[in-house]
């Protein structure tokens, strides 16, 4: 296993665009590293810039001790596996996996054998013989990982592997990846655009957003505690509630109510803010709540074991989550409750977290 290193890491592209601008990353041994963000937010550019299939332009980057910011690819002891599995169509699947073997210049019958060992730890016993169309999706995508797994790198680079997959072999092909990801204990760093994934995977995750990093985390720093409003927008299911106000007796103005500063946040009246919390974290009351937000609810969206409710309060559409049966009905009014330890005020003009 080895260690990751990124030092005012550049990637730039002619006419001085920085696809990566400026990154300071440490990526422990043997952890499951997810780089997030939306598209061209940099994060597949800074991938390959750890892969050696893009030129770092400034910057260091070093994996273990070893400065390979400028090393070819095969030196630098990394496997990738890229969006679409890349997978030869005219060699079966044992051939596949041990394609990066035969580069290697191992022998045909330890390599082929190597192949089907590895293929049968990641559940493809039985299939070693038949080609990448005579496979499903899951498959394909397993096969992905058997080739890239065969050489023991030391690290793993995975561009979007789940991203072709319907919805429930993703669900499945996520706890695949856990486990297969633990069982190695390699140093892993995984693009995806779905914070579901991150938070469900990744032990710390990067949040990037035009090049540059906004925040690395655990999923639950990350989701509880975003370093600005950008965070807070994009991660979570449901997007954290937004609105802009101000400090008025202590507490901040949301709607037709008010609600409390977060814990341990001391603020003068009058001052400007961005006052957030998470749907998960508000509350729907039909009684009355003395120093709540009263609203009406507008619309109701089923999500299966809870209810996603939008309630409007003056000028402010708030969103919480509530039990399956608690939800109320569109039309219903009532009152929405926010605590000091669940909300989050962050400054309107810098959007950092105060």
């Amino acid at each position: 296993m080895s260690a990751i290193t990124t030092s005012a890491l550049v990637k730039e592209y002619p006419g001085g665009v920085r696809g990566v601008d400026g990154v300071d990353v440490t990526i422990a041994h043997g952890e499951f590293f997810a780089l997030l963000g939306p598209s061209g937010c940099g994060k597949t550019t800074l991938l390959r810039s750890i892969a050696g299939l893009e030129a770092i332009t400034e910057g260091t980057l070093h994996i273990g001790e070893r400065d390979v910011t400028n090393a070819e690819p095969g030196e630098r002891g990394v496997a990738m596996v890229f969006q679409d599995y890349a997978l030869f169509p005219h060699m079966d699947v044992a051939d596949n996996i041990a394609y990066p073997l035969k580069i290697q210049k191992v022998k045909r019958e330890t390599r082929r054998d190597k192949a089907v060992s590895v293929a049968g730890g990641l559940a493809l016993d039985g299939l070693t013989e038949r080609r990448p169309n005579q496979l499903s999706g899951g498959q394909q995508q397993r096969v992905a990982l058997a080739r890239a797994v065969a050489i023991e790198p030391e690290v793993l680079l995975l561009d979007e592997p789940l991203s072709n997959l319907d919805a429930r072999l993703r669900l499945e092909a996520r706890t695949f990846l856990k486990e297969l990801q633990r069982d190695l204990g390699v140093t892993t760093v995984f693009v995806t655009h779905d914070q579901a994934e991150a938070l469900a995977l990744a032990d710390r995750i990067a949040v990037m957003k035009s090049g540059k990093l906004q925040q690395i985390g655990t999923p639950q720093e990350i989701f509880q505690r975003p370093a600005n409003t950008f965070v807070a927008s994009f991660i979570g299911s449901t997007p954290m509630n937004l609105v802009e106000s101000e400090v008025s007796d202590g507490r901040v103005h949301v709607g037709e109510g008010s609600v409390p500063l977060p814990d341990g946040v001391r603020l003068a009246d009058g001052t400007a803010v961005v006052w957030g919390a998470r749907p998960e974290y508000l509350r729907w009351s039909t009684d009355a709540v003395p120093q709540g937000i009263p609203g009406e609810v507008s619309v109701t969206e089923n999500l299966g074991a809870s209810t996603l409710i939008t309630v409007a309060s003056g000028s402010a559409r708030l969103q919480l989550v509530v039990a399956e049966e608690e939800a109320p009905a569109a039309g219903d009014r009532g009152w929405i409750e926010a605590s000091a330890r669940r909300s989050l005020v962050f400054d309107p003009e810098t959007t950092e977290r105060i």
